[in-house]
């Protein structure tokens, strides 16, 4: 059991709950709810770097997602291939790290090929790494490794935690510190379901078009005063 108010989480984990919400209380489209979506994701994923933190999770598009409304799927995956094409040139130059995690099972040629380049063109950089959860679902995802584990042929009686946790998605990347919500609702929504075991957890209600840095930064201080048990 610890206490250190100079804390600082290594990994963030980010739900980005109420772009819709945000965009039809402004007037505005769904799209350019989602487009503010991701600038606000650039702004908050540089500040916690900026303040230290090494790893960055965004769930910006679930499994489930794809049984939204047609266009707005069409529009959501036209600003991320924009992003991973554009955008991650101005991360390689703040050496800062693009990795893209989940099924990717039903994303189309152009968005796999935008997703390889920024990878490619980052995958040294060293300041700090931003995930984007893209085709995700937690329960997939165990899934995915158990499966994995099965093909091997390794018997039933030796799987364990340990070995499923090294089959997921980037098993590499420290389970999430800490894990914030936007929009009020308190639930993971399938982010991340194995690796938030202890993961803190805190919910803010505003829209995430409008969390801001001053947001993050008291999360991380309240981050800071708990003292985190891991269930001892």
């Amino acid at each position: 059991m610890t206490k250190d108010k100079t804390a600082i989480p290594t990994h963030v984990g980010l739900v980005l709950d109420g772009n819709r919400r945000w965009a039809r209380e402004q007037g505005l489209t769904v799209a350019q709810g989602h487009r503010q979506g991701y600038q606000n994701l650039k702004t908050v994923a540089k500040a916690a770097i900026k303040h230290g933190v090494r790893y960055v999770s965004a769930y910006v598009f679930s499994s489930e997602n794809w049984q939204r409304d047609r266009q707005e799927v069409r529009d959501i995956m036209n600003i991320l291939r924009w992003v991973l094409k554009h955008e991650a040139k101005e991360f390689h130059k703040e050496n800062i790290r693009l990795r893209v995690i989940g099924s990717k099972a039903k994303l189309g040629a152009a968005l796999l090929t935008a997703i390889h380049d920024a990878e490619k063109m980052t995958e040294n950089n060293t300041r700090g790494t931003i995930l984007l959860c893209l085709d995700y679902s937690g329960q997939q995802e165990i899934i995915d490794a158990v499966k994995i584990i099965a093909a091997s042929g390794v018997a039933a009686e030796s799987i364990s935690a340990d070995m499923i946790a090294q089959h997921l998605y980037a098993p590499d990347v420290p389970a999430p510190d800490l894990i914030i919500r936007t929009s009020g609702e308190q639930r993971l929504s399938n982010f991340m379901l194995w690796e938030s075991a202890y993961s803190e957890l805190m919910f803010d209600k505003k829209y995430w078009p409008d969390f801001t840095e001053q947001d993050l930064l008291l999360a991380l201080r309240n981050y800071a005063r708990l003292q985190r048990r891991f269930g001892k």
